[in-house]
């Protein structure tokens, strides 16, 4: 038993470093990875250990395999990049400032239309849950874990409260990115500010059922949420005076 998990805990270590290797663009699209001899090999692995860490970067859209050509880094839109692993690979670095709009561009499109319905749709459970959570997260804050799974039980009640099976399927990529980046923001320092009262106005307006408000005050959570990421302050400000010159 103990040799089989030091091999899971292998082969996930092999994928993760393979993984932020793509996601920092260190690999390319197109990109040919070492083959699976040469690569154990190099790594001191089994080729067992490897060829399950393909597997496991091949089901998140990373890689692909074919006969007689080998494994190459996939095209970006196959990328599974609101999978856990892969956006906790894509901040191991600084990621950059079009990732990061792009990232908060989704949350916004979900999650303030989700918002709006759960004004609409939510049912008084819900709102507890909801409730719930906020306490917790000023009891626990964001700087622990329980915190930050207070944060994620929020987000993940307000989109099972529209209702919509297809927009609760969301939750585990909001909740990625929730938490992905909540971790980032504190990897050198405290959060710029406190973002409670953000997620309590968005509160406030689904528990009065009002679905424009809900909408408009999850919007400004999450543009606040961006400002407060300091490599999207820094990178934004070196364009604005590229672009000054």
């Amino acid at each position: 038993m103990r040799h089989f998990h030091k091999a899971l805990r292998l082969h996930g270590m092999i994928a993760r470093d393979i993984g932020i290797a793509i996601m920092s663009g260190a690999c390319q699209p197109g990109d040919l990875l070492t083959g699976e001899i040469a690569s154990s090999e190099r790594l001191e692995v089994s080729r067992t250990a490897y060829r399950e860490a393909i597997r496991i970067l091949a089901a998140k859209g990373l890689v692909e395999s074919k006969p007689k050509v080998g494994t190459k880094v996939s095209a970006r839109e196959k990328w599974q990049i609101l999978d856990p692993d892969v956006l906790a690979w894509a901040f191991e670095n600084e990621p950059d400032l079009d990732f990061l709009r792009s990232l908060f561009e989704l949350r916004n499109i979900v999650e303030s239309a989700a918002a709006a319905l759960a004004a609409v749709r939510r049912s008084d459970e819900q709102l507890r849950t909801m409730r719930r959570a906020l306490d917790n997260m000023a009891r626990f804050t964001l700087a622990t874990e329980a915190g930050r799974q207070a944060d994620q039980d929020f987000h993940a009640a307000l989109l099972q409260a529209t209702g919509n099976p297809f927009i609760i399927s969301f939750t585990t990529g909001v909740n990625a990115a929730v938490n992905t980046t909540t971790l980032f923001k504190q990897r050198h320092r405290p959060l710029p500010r406190n973002p409670i009262p953000d997620h309590t106005r968005v509160f406030d307006a689904i528990a009065e059922k009002d679905p424009a408000r809900a909408e408009k005050m999850m919007s400004e959570l999450i543009r606040l949420a961006l400002q407060d990421i300091p490599v999207y302050r820094r990178q934004r400000g070196v364009r604005a005076r590229r672009k000054a010159r």
